[in-house]
């Protein structure tokens, strides 16, 4: 059975929203290889309305960048009650039922199935426990104000960290999977 792997860059104070706006000066070559190691294990994207859409303005055509082959060429899956098309290359749109899309999706043959951003989403994965392995790349920085993973009332998740790696520039990656495998 295929694995959901979510990704998201965190603030030191639980911010998950526009991580273009603060984390992009602590790139460097260990992130861009840690990144690169998820898109290598992965075969798909799952991806809610808000970030396929960001992602599907800024991907199409691009060539300078190391992930931008994997992003236009691997397939897409959206999850949106709201979109009626999705003509990004290689990009379906799910219909119906959710959960069920998403057992379909996790019962087909290959890889990986990685999220990037898409924080609702995520959300809801982690409270239908969806999600086998959440990873969280947590910036040396406090953001302040702005979206956050784990809102201030919802259900308990319980973890257990499986992997940590310290980045020279003071970045984490912390690999976590549901305390029930």
């Amino acid at each position: 059975m295929r694995k959901i792997v979510s990704t998201l860059f965190v603030s030191l104070d639980g911010v998950v929203e526009a991580p273009d706006q603060w984390s992009l000066s602590y790139w460097n070559d260990e992130l861009e290889h840690a990144v690169g190691d998820g898109m290598a294990d992965a075969d798909a994207m799952l991806l809610g309305r808000v970030t396929y859409e960001g992602f599907a303005e800024a991907w199409p055509g691009r060539t300078d960048d190391p992930g931008a082959e994997f992003m236009n060429s691997v397939p897409k899956y959206v999850a949106s009650t709201t979109l009626t098309t999705a003509d990004w290359h290689n990009t379906t749109l799910l219909r119906g039922d959710l959960g069920e899309a998403i057992a379909d999706l996790k019962s087909s043959a290959g890889g990986d199935i990685m999220t990037s951003g898409s924080t609702t989403l995520v959300r809801w994965l982690l409270s239908h426990g969806l999600v086998d392995e959440l990873t969280l790349l947590q910036y040396p920085v406090v953001v302040g104000k702005g979206r956050r993973l784990f809102p201030a009332e919802g259900p308990q998740l319980d973890f257990r960290l499986a992997d940590t790696t310290t980045f020279r520039n003071g970045v984490l990656r912390l690999v976590y999977r549901p305390s029930d495998d």
